[in-house]
């Protein structure tokens, strides 16, 4: 079982994409640019087919514990990407909340040059739901295109 994340538009500093779950629409995704030299915490993973696992310590994995005690196994994490770590899918709405990972969210816009999401919690509990029962069965990827 796969998710497929398909970058879509390039504002100035942030990217769009929409996420495939097993070829179904699940939400978008936002990440920051996509650029040829590397910019820590500032630009889009390379393209590729990356492993997700689940990363159980870290100050985020606690504040993801508190918000959602009954939900949280761990972060959703992008596994083996070459010169990248601790890249998280999770919640955000805009270029400032990624730090280099991607977010989740229901609804888009363009704003100022920059996409934005919204609707990120709902999008990222649903998302969430339905990758730990996939990862619970066996490998689960992330294709970036």
């Amino acid at each position: 079982m796969n998710l497929t994340l398909i970058r879509t538009q390039q504002g100035k500093e942030s990217t769009l994409s929409e996420l495939y779950l097993d070829g179904e629409f699940v939400c978008y995704g936002l990440e920051d640019a996509v650029r040829e030299n590397k910019i820590k915490g500032s630009t889009a993973i390379p393209s590729g087919k990356y492993r997700l696992g689940l990363n159980t310590y870290g100050g985020m994995n606690a504040r993801y514990r508190k918000r959602f005690p009954e939900l949280h196994r761990g972060m959703i994490e992008i596994l083996d990407i070459p010169n990248f770590s601790y890249v998280y899918i999770h919640i955000g709405n805009n270029i400032g909340d990624t730090s280099g990972c991607v977010l989740v969210g229901n609804k888009m816009a363009f704003v100022d040059g920059d996409y934005e999401i919204y609707q990120s919690k709902k999008a990222y509990v649903t998302l969430y739901e339905k990758l730990l029962a996939m990862m619970v069965k066996g490998e689960v990827f992330i294709e970036v295109t």
